[in-house]
C-alpha cells in the first residue's frame, strides 16, 4: 500500500487527537508535528517517532496532506501555505475565524486544485452515518447540544464551538438553500454567547430547531427528526435511537377508529410501543476521527473522491452561522 505521508499542525489537544489516529491508519505516514511551541511538537513527535518543528514552511516538500488544529483566527495563514504548495489539508471546524476568510480558502482551494476537508467530526459520529443511510426527507428537525463549560475553544461562542455541528448535520439532510434564520442568544461567562437557541426555514419547507449551550449541568446530544418516511430519535452520546416508520403504522390507526366505534376504547390500557412499528436504529461502532480522516485521506489517494465534509460545506455552515449570529445580535436582550 502507498502510503500518504502526513503532518499535524497545532500540538494542543485536538492536534494529539489527530496525531494519534494517523498514526494508526494504515495508509498514513506520520512524518512530522507542528507547532510554534517547540517543546509542544518535540513532546508529540517522540510519542510517534516523527519529526518536530516550529515553522510549517519547513515540512514542505516533506508531506502530502496535513491536519490544522490551531486557533480558528490562524486557519486561513496557514491553509494558504499548504494549499499554494500543492498539499492537501484538512481543518479543524470551523473553517475560518469568519465566512469571508472562509470564502478565501476555498476560492484557493479551487484556483490551486487541492483537497480541502473540514474537521466536523460528528458529520461521522455513528449515528448520524446511519441516518444518512436512511435517506429520507426530513420537515421538521429539532436538535439539541448542551453541556457544563468546557475551557477550551474560548476564542469563539457557542455557535461556531457547538451549534455548528447541528448546523452542519442538518444542512446535509435538509438539502435545501435557507430562506430565513431567527435567534436569540445570551453571553454569561464572557462576551462571547453561552446559550443560544435557532429556527431556520428551508426553502423546501423544512424546519430546524436547534439549541446549544455550553452551561448546563449534564451533557446531552440528540436530535430528533420528522418526515413523511419516519420518525426519529437520537442520541449521539449513547450512540442509540430508534425509528418509528409511517407505513406500517396505519394499521393501528385502523384498529383505534374500530375500537373507538365500539365505545370501549380505553387509551390508558393500551401498551402503545406495542402497536407502533418501531425499529433500533442500525449503528455501527466507529471512532468519528478515524471515519473523518480515513475519507481525507481516501480523497487525497483518489481524486474522484470528496472527504466527508468537503471545504465547501465547511463554508456553507460558516454562512449559516453567521446569519445566527446576526440574528442574536439583532434581537439582543439588554
Amino acid at each position: 500500500m502507498h502510503k500518504i505521508r502526513t503532518a499535524v499542525v497545532g500540538a494542543g489537544k485536538m492536534g494529539a487527537i489527530h496525531a494519534k489516529v494517523y498514526d494508526q491508519l494504515p495508509q498514513s505516514n506520520l512524518v512530522a508535528m507542528v507547532d510554534i511551541d517547540a517543546e509542544k511538537a518535540k513532546r508529540l513527535a517522540k510519542q510517534y517517532d516523527c519529526h518536530a518543528f516550529t515553522d510549517c514552511v519547513d515540512i514542505l516538500g516533506k508531506v502530502d496532506a496535513v491536519t490544522i488544529a490551531t486557533p480558528t483566527f490562524s486557519h486561513l495563514e496557514i491553509a494558504k501555505i499548504f494549499i499554494e504548495n500543492n498539499v492537501a489539508v484538512m481543518i479543524e471546524k470551523p473553517l475560518a475565524v469568519d465566512a469571508k476568510e472562509g470564502r478565501k480558502i476555498v476560492g484557493l482551494a479551487k484556483k490551486n486544485g487541492v483537497i480541502v476537508a473540514v474537521g466536523h467530526s460528528e458529520r461521522c459520529n455513528p449515528v448520524v452515518q446511519a441516518m444518512k443511510r436512511l435517506d429520507i426527507e426530513p420537515k421538521f428537525i429539532e436538535a439539541t447540544r448542551i453541556s457544563p463549560y468546557p475551557f477550551r475553544s474560548t476564542d469563539v461562542g457557542v455557535v461556531l464551538d457547538v451549534m455548528i455541528h447541528d448546523i452542519d448535520i442538518i444542512l446535509s439532510m435538509a438539502s435545501s438553500e435557507i430562506k430565513k434564520v431567527d435567534a436569540v442568544g445570551v453571553s454569561v461567562i464572557d462576551e462571547k454567547e453561552d446559550i443560544c437557541n435557532a429556527r431556520i426555514f428551508f426553502k423546501n419547507g423544512c424546519i430546524a430547531n436547534i439549541t446549544a449551550s455550553r452551561l448546563a449541568l449534564k451533557t446531552e446530544r440528540k436530535v430528533r427528526v420528522f418526515s413523511r418516511q419516519a420518525y426519529l430519535s437520537v442520541d449521539y452520546l449513547r450512540k442509540n435511537g430508534i425509528i418509528i416508520k409511517a407505513d406500517p403504522n396505519v394499521n393501528v390507526v385502523n384498529w383505534i377508529k374500530e375500537q373507538q366505534s365500539k365505545g370501549d376504547f380505553n387509551p390508558l390500557s393500551v401498551n402503545w410501543p406495542d402497536l407502533l412499528h418501531i425499529e433500533q436504529l442500525d449503528i455501527d461502532d466507529k471512532e468519528p476521527l478515524r471515519l473523518e480522516q480515513e475519507s481525507f485521506l481516501k480523497a487525497v489517494a483518489d481524486r474522484s473522491l470528496v472527504p466527508e465534509v468537503s471545504a465547501e460545506e465547511g463554508l456553507a455552515a460558516m454562512e449559516c452561522a453567521e446569519r445566527v449570529l446576526a440574528s442574536v445580535k439583532k434581537h439582543k436582550w439588554e
